[in-house]
């Protein structure tokens, strides 16, 4: 998914990349096994089908293979394969890319010599740590970048690899009153409106990008990325067979609550849950725990003893956030039955609140609210879009979902601020003569160029893109008065 032509999906980016690239990247059996699950579910049953055929297969065989269902989605699953160099077309047969076919089987049958799903630490962890703990840690570590680009107060600080990446990816800006503030964009806005997988793939994007400028190598970056999602979770692996980039890496994704690594320089690390559900397309637990969960419920549910309590809280949690929690009523009001600070401050952002309450808050929507939401870059859409999103289940029974007015009125306060738009243009005065003026201003009106004139002060403004046009015919008018 694309938004503001910000990549926040791993199939824009890879369909970007040379050949040569997929080459390398295919030489690592962790690597094929993470594309395969981005696959959606007909490209999959494709790469399966033809995994252990050496031979070419007619284009036309393949469409046999599906139900009439299936043949609207045929074609772009193929695209989408040719794309990622899986699959090679040639005239009317397909060909599987030979590297692939190797290290993907081997990593379906554990076969290679190559350490490409992590080595396991074989000496126990002084220091070991839980699933529960790595859930808290990689809530804090998340939350706090989230906490940051709303405003709000939070315990510890993103680093500054952290808000360079916020930066450079136009997450966040320096404001114009306040130069020494990052203050959150349009983009930033948009991005806290995706779940925490999309999140996670959007800051991973910025950060291939900035890899890219950095001079790492793009191929281990990927490489070590796609690894992680096959890692398992509470598991400790070795840094000892990755590469100097990749150990570089450790930093940063430390601080993106991806990795756990007790002090750095660590000789081992933990994947935490942002990491294993990179590729596995199960957004719903990471989502669940990361969005909505602060580390002290997760604390408790550990206390208690359950083993699967990260998985149990985040179904629970997911299942809550799926339903909604926002309440908003045609006089304006809004209730939102959330105890999440990281909700309560983005709803902050465009809402006026009045209190608080341990489950809920309640505020107006208000002329300055929206416009002091409008002045940071966010859209009327944008609200829109995120009140539909967290809908409470009893608004979703009506049609439509939100109250009308609402919508109409937060349209109209953006369109307050869009009564006048600036263009560059040109002011051509002090005509000499009344009839060079008339000659000039009906050349410019032939052409489409006058945007506006006054006969009498013998005044008019041009379009930038007519300057030349008008300019010329005005000299040549000047220097040939009889023509």
């Amino acid at each position: 998914m694309s938004v503001d032509n910000f990549k926040t999906n791993i199939y824009e980016y890879l369909e970007t990349l040379p050949k040569v690239t997929f080459l390398r990247l295919f030489e690592k059996p962790a690597t094929c096994l993470a594309i395969f699950r981005l696959l959606p579910s007909i490209g999959r049953q494709i790469v399966m089908s033809f995994l252990y055929v050496e031979a070419e297969i007619q284009v036309q065989d393949v469409n046999n293979w599906v139900n009439k269902d299936g043949e609207k989605m045929l074609p772009e699953a193929l695209h989408k394969l040719s794309r990622l160099r899986i699959f090679e077309q040639k005239s009317s047969t397909l060909t599987m890319n030979y590297t692939f076919r190797q290290e993907f089987r081997n990593a379906l049958t554990g076969g290679g010599a190559q350490q490409s799903f992590g080595l396991p630490c074989s000496s126990p962890d002084k220091h070991p740590v839980d699933i529960p703990f790595l859930d808290q840690y990689a809530t804090q570590q998340w939350e706090s970048i989230l906490h940051y680009m709303v405003g709000t107060s939070s315990n510890k600080t993103p680093s500054r690899g952290v808000l360079n990446l916020l930066e450079r990816s136009q997450l966040m800006q320096y404001g114009t009153d306040n130069p020494d503030t990052l203050q959150i964009t349009n983009k930033g806005f948009q991005f806290l409106l995706q779940d925490v997988n999309t999140q996670v793939w959007a800051f991973l994007l910025q950060y291939l990008n900035m890899a890219e400028v950095l001079q790492m190598d793009l191929v281990e970056v990927l490489n070590f990325l796609f690894q992680l999602g096959s890692l398992e979770l509470g598991e400790n692996y070795s840094v000892e067979t990755l590469t100097q980039t990749q150990q570089q890496m450790l930093e940063d994704l430390r601080d993106y609550g991806i990795v756990y690594q007790r002090k750095r320089g660590s000789r081992r690390y933990y994947p935490t849950r942002l990491a294993t559900t990179l590729t596995s397309g199960n957004m719903a637990i990471a989502g669940a725990a990361l969005k909505n969960v602060t580390a002290g419920d997760i604390s408790k549910t550990a206390a208690t003893g359950n083993s699967g309590a990260g998985t149990t809280v985040a179904a629970v949690v997911d299942e809550e956030s799926e339903q909604g929690f926002i309440v908003l009523e045609t006089n304006y009001r809004i209730y939102a039955y959330t105890e999440s600070p990281l909700q309560i401050a983005v709803l902050n952002l465009f809402v006026q609140l009045q209190s608080r309450f341990r489950n809920m808050v309640a505020g107006v929507i208000t002329r300055e609210s929206v416009r002091n939401a409008l002045i940071k870059g966010i859209t009327a859409r944008q609200i829109i879009s995120y009140l539909e999103t967290h809908a409470h289940p009893q608004m979703r029974k009506k049609t439509p979902i939100l109250p009308l007015t609402v919508v109409d009125q937060i349209q109209l306060w953006e369109m307050e601020r869009c009564r006048l738009k600036t263009h560059a243009a040109y002011l051509y005065h002090e005509f000499n003569v009344q009839a060079d003026f008339d000659a000039a201003a009906k050349h410019a009106k032939d052409i489409d160029v006058l945007l506006w004139s006054n006969p009498k002060k013998r005044t008019m403004v041009i379009t930038q893109s007519g300057h030349d046009q008008v300019k010329g015919f005005v000299k040549r008018r000047l220097n040939n008065p009889r023509g």
